[in-house]
């Protein structure tokens, strides 16, 4: 790595003004903006999205492969931490049941 080189330096220039206007965007304006309805739906369902992308790859996944074999102690935890948090609701109660099925499994078979 060596020093600042003029594109380098172009570069972290127009990131941050391209940054900055986006940010900026809804302060600049004079009247209020509002969203679209259907972009106000579609922001309802992304935390559920996102938070699926992350929590899926953890419990279908195993060092970058696909788990192959059902001794996989976070499948089991997480289906009855889906059973929980369908039928009973509450987030401490779907971490219970989770944990409560995960670690016997996983410490006492060593799933």
């Amino acid at each position: 790595m060596g020093g600042l080189d003029p594109w380098r330096l172009v570069a972290f220039v127009a990131l941050a003004g391209v940054t900055v206007v986006t940010r900026g965007f809804f302060f600049l304006s004079q009247r209020p903006w509002r969203l679209p309805h259907w972009a106000e739906r579609g922001l309802q369902y992304a935390p559920i999205a996102a938070l699926a992308a992350v929590v899926v790859p953890e419990i279908v996944m195993r060092d970058g492969a696909v788990v192959q074999t059902w001794h996989d102690a976070r499948l089991y935890a997480a289906l009855a931490g889906a059973w929980w948090a369908f039928y009973r609701g509450g987030v401490l109660g779907t971490i219970v049941t989770g944990m409560a099925v995960y670690l016997p499994l996983r410490l006492g078979l060593g799933w």
